[in-house]
């Protein structure tokens, strides 16, 4: 692979997006790299994943400018569905995905962080759709999953305007879940960078849930994607069946059977609601 990096800890995966000349931005080589990387996942051993981009500057810029320019109509809808199925795969992807945005996240990085679960960032990390300012409508998801994520009103405020929005702003509308900023000693020398701070909590998620019964976290993650796209009626099937489902695991068995053995040796404690 020439632009995306794939390397292990443990249960945790970290896949790095490695153009940091183009500021990460996503060609078709990139894409077609990301599917790749993505289908070449151990699933039988890794059972979360990390996406980032290379430097400290951009996550992801967004699409590349100078491969879309020329692009016919039939050429830019092809070229939207090339990003499109790579970033629906992400979103399917049978176990969770974090984006560790560090810098720009920008028209296809945007797109691209809000396919994966889970989103944190740096402070200097800034989000946005500026494909309105560029003439053509975000191709890559993103008048789908920001307004389901946000809201269809702050959505078609970042979209109609192309506005971009700092780190604060995007865990204040709840595009993000934590924003990391850098360590300072108390003679003001910083001890670890924002992003430093950044990929060690990742890790520090990735592995929490990966230490959890992995059916179960996959089930989990089906039953949020697959129940969000119809009614609450048949959402509640979905979720039925998936939890039916885990009573076929050795994952359950287990799990429930420390739980009892646990509970025997100790029982839980309860404190009483206090009024203030």
């Amino acid at each position: 692979m020439e632009f995306v990096t794939y390397e292990t800890e443990g249960h945790v995966g970290l896949i790095t997006i490695n153009r940091p000349k183009a500021l990460n931005a996503l060609n078709s080589q990139v894409l077609e790299e990301l599917d790749a990387t993505f289908k070449s996942v151990d699933l039988s051993e890794i059972r979360c994943l990390i996406l980032t981009g290379a430097g400290e500057k951009s996550f992801v810029a967004g699409a590349d400018i100078g491969e879309m320019s020329t692009l016919t109509k039939a050429e830019g809808e092809a070229f939207g569905k090339k990003g499109n199925d790579v970033f629906r795969m992400i979103e399917t992807f049978p176990i969770p995905v974090i984006a560790a945005v560090n810098g720009f996240a920008l028209g296809g990085g945007c797109e691209i962080s809000m396919s994966c679960d889970i989103r944190i960032c740096s402070e200097n990390a800034v989000f946005g759709q500026p494909e309105a300012g560029l003439g053509i409508t975000p191709g890559f998801g993103g008048t789908q999953r920001l307004a389901r994520l946000v809201g269809a009103g702050m959505a078609k405020q970042m979209i109609y305007s192309a506005r971009n929005i700092k780190a604060t702003d995007a865990y204040r509308i709840g595009l993000v879940n934590d924003v990391y900023t850098a360590t300072v000693d108390e003679a003001g020398n910083v001890t670890a960078t924002a992003q430093e701070n950044l990929i060690a909590a990742a890790k520090k998620m990735a592995a929490g849930i990966a230490a959890q019964a992995p059916i179960a976290v996959r089930n989990c993650k089906k039953a949020i994607n697959d129940g969000l796209q119809t009614d609450m009626d048949n959402a509640i099937v979905i979720e039925e069946k998936l939890f039916g489902n885990c009573f076929e695991t050795e994952d359950q068995k287990a799990g429930m059977g420390n739980f009892l053995e646990k509970d025997k040796e100790k029982k839980l404690k309860v404190v009483p609601f206090q009024n203030k």
